[in-house]
């Protein structure tokens, strides 16, 4: 029987991760591109692919200068939704009496618009960076607790019994058990809270602020300078997906076995 010849060099790139996506958005470019052409619409209501390339390239200085005080507001909102989703998640998972109490609160929480409350943290807090990481916080505490309490409530209850009848701690049974089960939920949930709290983090910068890709983005609109408000956008959405990547490694690094596992089913698909 003829051995299965090897995948060439051309379908292993092809066949690579992040050339499937890179792939498709080059199609979404030339396709953007098109129909301005085809179309015949003006340059102040969508600016061409090439006009934004030219900002992105002769404004990148003052632009990567902008984008520092959005990233230092998104991760430290980020953090904090992590520092105190968790807990929280433990909980309301953990008691019955808690999750009756504050559950329904954080479900109604989600409710308000955060670009409606926005302002009220200009005025308690001033123009600063508080109020943007407080608006990053909100919009990612809640994916964080939601996956959280999921991961934590998804644990088997003859495990836990197993663990407590080898004369296991609570806290022991907790950290040996729990924590290990809900963490592949618990990252989802932090995948999921970084990406938000890019968008709470430019809700804050609209709201008062005199720095960031989010004062680009108002300042750009104020003049009809829509090849700078593209090119904001897209340093927010390369803000988003280098953060998102950096969760993503951190978890290949925690939970490696859940990783690998994920991958197998992916890639057999």
């Amino acid at each position: 029987m003829a051995e299965a010849k090897s995948p060439s060099g051309v379908s292993k790139v092809l066949n690579a991760a992040w050339v499937r996506p890179f792939l498709f958005l080059v199609v979404i470019v030339v396709a953007w591109d098109l129909a301005i052409r085809l179309f015949h619409i003006p340059a102040y209501q969508i600016p061409s692919p090439g006009d934004v390339v030219a900002v992105l390239w002769s404004d990148w200085p003052e632009l990567l200068r902008q984008s520092w005080p959005t990233t230092y507001a998104t991760i430290c909102g980020f953090l904090l939704s992590a520092l105190f989703g968790i807990p929280t998640a433990m909980l309301i998972a953990g008691s019955k009496t808690v999750e009756s109490y504050v559950y329904p609160l954080l479900v109604f929480s989600q409710s308000v618009p955060k670009i409606a409350i926005a302002p009220l943290f200009v005025v308690w807090f001033g123009f600063g960076i508080i109020p943007k990481v407080i608006s990053a916080f909100l919009l990612g505490f809640f994916p964080v607790v939601v996956s959280a309490v999921q991961g934590f409530k998804s644990v088997d209850p003859d495990m836990v019994d197993l663990a407590r009848a080898m004369q296991g701690s609570r806290f022991k049974v907790f950290c040996a058990v729990n924590l290990p089960h809900a963490m592949p939920a618990i990252f989802s949930g932090l995948k999921v809270s970084v990406t938000l709290a890019v968008v709470g983090a430019v809700v804050g910068e609209f709201v008062g602020s005199n720095s960031g890709i989010g004062y680009v983005m108002q300042r750009s609109i104020g003049t009809f300078d829509l090849p700078t408000m593209f090119a904001a956008l897209v340093i927010l959405a390369l803000l988003g997906v280098i953060l998102f990547w950096i969760v993503d490694r951190i978890e290949r690094l925690v939970i490696p076995w859940h990783v690998s596992q994920r991958d197998d089913i992916i890639f057999a698909s």
